[in-house]
Order: C-alpha cells, then sequence, then structure tokens
C-alpha cells in the first residue's frame, strides 16, 4: 500500500497542484428541467365475470376484455377517467408519427432465358 504525502489532494479531487480548482463543468450552462408531470394514480386491478360466455376474467379500473371469447367492455364503463395523452410520463417528447412502412417490394421482371440473338 502506498501512502500520499499529508498535503496532496486525494485522487479524484478538484484540485489541481498548477490550477485554480475549477471545473470545465462550473462554466457549463445548468441542465433545462423537464417539464412536471402529473401524477397518476396506480390502477386498481378488478374482476368479474365474462357477460359473453362467463369465465372469470380481471382488468384494471373497471376495464376487461376476456381472452377466451373476446368480448371487452366499453371504455366509459370503467371506475376513473382515462388519462389523457399528456399525461402520459412514458410518452415520447418531440417526435414524431414514424413514417408508415412500404408494402412488399414490386417483383423484378425477369429477363427470358435463351431469346438472346
Amino acid at each position: 500500500m502506498t501512502r500520499r504525502p499529508t498535503g496532496a489532494p486525494p485522487p479524484g479531487s478538484c484540485e489541481r497542484p498548477d490550477g485554480d480548482g475549477s471545473h470545465a463543468e462550473a462554466t457549463a450552462s445548468p441542465p433545462v428541467p423537464e417539464p412536471p408531470v402529473p401524477e397518476l394514480a396506480a390502477p386498481e386491478l378488478t374482476e368479474a365475470e365474462c357477460r359473453r360466455c362467463g369465465t372469470y376474467i380481471a382488468g384494471l379500473d373497471g376495464r376487461y376484455a376476456c381472452g377466451v371469447c373476446g368480448w371487452v367492455n366499453d371504455h366509459s364503463e370503467g371506475h376513473r377517467r382515462l388519462p389523457r395523452a399528456d399525461e402520459d410520463p412514458d410518452r415520447p417528447r418531440g417526435r414524431r408519427r414514424p413514417k408508415q412502412l412500404l408494402g412488399p417490394p414490386e417483383p423484378e421482371l425477369v429477363a427470358e432465358a435463351g431469346t438472346g440473338g
């Protein structure tokens, strides 16, 4: 184990032996704070029977979808209102919708073999 002199600054300290102790980060502009996002209450797990086939199903805040028969209740039947897009904390900011993918490429016309002259 190596001992350092008593007056020497510890490794990783902000003091430079030849400088004034300033940091490059100190001259940079402070980070821009993100706009506040309203806190959303955690959804409640609810349970019911499917209205079509009677299967026992679970949903969030009274909104259900049956995996057996495909029945889905209307979104307005839920216990709370659905959050708006600007209330979604995972919503990407400042991005546009992705471009639609093109369909399958057109098949290239293949020249018939043996028709050369």
